[in-house]
């Protein structure tokens, strides 16, 4: 282990990260590594009990990182690639979507031109042996289902496969494949004008995906855009640099970053945007994170897009991934983000603390923030603002979200901003608490509208797709049947959920939709389900108000 922790600091002085003759304050601490070395080796070998030398390193680095924000984190080896597939856009398997239907898997859909379908696996099959080992009626751990069929490319796999209308377990040899891993969502023509794109994260292939979208949006007549972030933790900074380029006019500021040893380092537009002239609107809410709101901040303080919906979550530090000789990382925070006008989209936090800091959103919801509507607050221009005397939420708000010593102008044209973490929208989108009721939330956290999508497909999908051939026709004629609904109730009975009549008849509108937008999903892609859902969310319907204003 001693030669463990000196090969670190090895490490560090062959990669040029503490070079020898760097400034004081990043030169190895030679009294320091010797304490850690002694303190490990009085742990590994005094200690009352046998130790893992390893764990004991590992948990070493995690609580040194842990005395830092938030963000700053540590990988075990093992975990390395797996934490990267969404970012780097693929991960090598068999290529299926699937489910579990209490302890079977069941395939949702081969992915397109990936392994499994070359072989003949379809939408209903059931993977009931991988390797002649049985995963089914096992109860085997999803993780350790996964484990068993991702593998490296051009591996085999042989799968046990039971299929509606054919006797037995039928065998399959799979050659395991790169398998993309897509970040944008969603993409459909909203009306004749108006396209819309949900992107899930900022990975290394979301601008191309994005643009390939905006080509087929463009083709179908698209002048306006609706581009929809909620609920997108971020990713790659240079993904999120890549899109907003497509905005912004030559040398506009997109964001900069800056940190106690990391100079400032501008990011400006190229000039090369297609988009530049397209009207266009942002969606996000409090779970907009980093590369979200790198983007949305840009375009936002350069005066390009109306943001819509939510105080974004403020997560504006910048990790940088430091391996170590046993293929571990750690990803350590190095500078802030600031948006064009300055603002440091990072909301406060202490060091060491992550309680609060975790505890962010519930305080939102508490404080009145999520609720309220601020849009008085955030549209005042002057040094005072009106606000009702009796509304006291509004008044404590004020103090806390829009002090003058936390506003910021826009480039253009000069409109006051807010900072003190995360981006505030130009148009705020109360949350409405009644459309969820807990009956809807216990219906969703116990799997019961899951289930009954599974099983109602699992029964009707020849039907289905035989009755609509095509998604406008499942759109405009499909009704979600009452022997569905029953389905639902009685998933809602297994799971030992009470309700009452009045609850179901307030929950059933808003759970309808959701069935019928799964069932889309299984039957076409994710493109089909927020075509359904999304009139539900209120964020959504405001901008395409606002798109349809501008």
């Amino acid at each position: 282990m001693k030669r463990l922790l000196t090969s670190i600091a090895l490490t560090l002085l062959y990669i040029g990260i503490v070079p020898a003759q760097s400034p004081a304050h990043l030169r190895i601490n030679e009294t320091l590594l010797r304490k850690i070395q002694m303190a490990e080796y009085f742990i590994s070998h005094f200690y009352v009990d046998t130790l893992s030398e390893e764990k004991v390193v590992d948990d070493a680095i995690t609580g040194m990182l842990r005395q830092l924000d938030p963000h700053s984190t540590y990988i075990k080896a093992k975990d390395v690639e797996r934490s990267n597939e969404n970012l780097n856009g693929s991960f090598e398997g068999i290529g299926v979507q699937f489910n579990m239907v209490e302890d079977t898997l069941v395939v949702i859909q081969p992915v397109s031109g990936g392994p499994s379908e070359k072989k003949g696996i379809i939408a209903g099959d059931r993977i009931v042996m991988v390797n002649d080992t049985a995963i089914a009626g096992v109860k085997m751990s999803r993780d350790d289902i996964m484990r068993r069929l991702r593998g490296p490319k051009g591996t085999k796999v042989k799968l046990g496969i039971v299929r509606q209308g054919v006797k037995g377990i039928n065998d399959f040899i799979i050659v395991r494949d790169k398998i993309p891993v897509f970040t944008l969502d969603a993409h459909y023509m909203v009306d004749a004008e108006t396209g819309y794109v949900r992107i899930g994260s900022f990975g290394a292939k979301t601008h191309q995906e994005f643009m390939d979208a905006v080509d087929g949006l463009l083709a179908k007549g698209m002048t306006r855009l609706v581009l929809d972030l909620q609920g997108n933790g971020g990713g790659y900074l240079a993904a999120a640099v890549d899109i907003t380029n497509e905005f912004l006019a030559d040398g506009s500021l997109i964001v900069y970053t800056e940190g106690s040893s990391q100079p400032r380092r501008d990011f400006r537009a190229d000039g090369k945007g297609r988009l530049q002239q397209m009207p266009v609107v942002v969606l996000v809410d409090s779970y907009s994170a980093s590369a979200s709101e790198i983007l949305s901040g840009a375009l936002q303080d350069n005066d390009r897009a109306l943001i819509i919906g939510r105080r974004t979550f403020g997560k504006g530090l910048v990790q940088r991934p430091f391996d170590l000789p046993d293929g571990s990382v750690i990803r350590l925070t190095t500078a802030h983000y600031y948006t064009p006008s300055g603002r440091c989209i990072q909301k406060p936090y202490t060091l060491g603390d992550r309680k609060d800091y975790d505890d962010d959103m519930n305080e939102r919801l508490k404080s009145g923030e999520l609720t309220a509507d601020l849009n008085t607050l955030i549209r005042a221009e002057g040094d005072s603002v009106a606000v009702a005397g009796s509304d006291s939420v509004l008044r404590v708000l004020r103090t806390q979200l829009f002090p003058d010593t936390l506003k910021y102008r826009t480039l253009q044209r000069q409109r006051i901003v807010y900072g003190g973490g995360g981006v505030m929208p130009d148009i705020y989108v109360p949350l409405d608490t009644t459309k969820t009721t807990l009956l809807h939330r216990q219906l969703n956290a116990k799997s019961c509208v899951v289930n009954t999508v599974l099983r109602y497909m699992d029964k009707n999908r020849k039907k289905l797709t035989r009755t609509y051939p095509t998604f406008d026709e499942f759109y405009q004629q499909f009704s979600v049947p009452q022997d569905m609904v029953d389905m639902l109730l009685a998933e809602a009975k297994t799971a030992k959920i009470e309700y009452t009549d009045s609850m179901l008849q307030v929950t059933l509108p808003h759970v309808l939709p959701h069935l019928k937008g799964l069932l889309a999903r299984d039957l076409w892609d994710m493109s089909e389900y927020f075509h359904i859902v999304n009139p539900l969310n209120d964020i959504y319907l405001r901008g395409i108000e606002a798109i349809k204003e501008e």
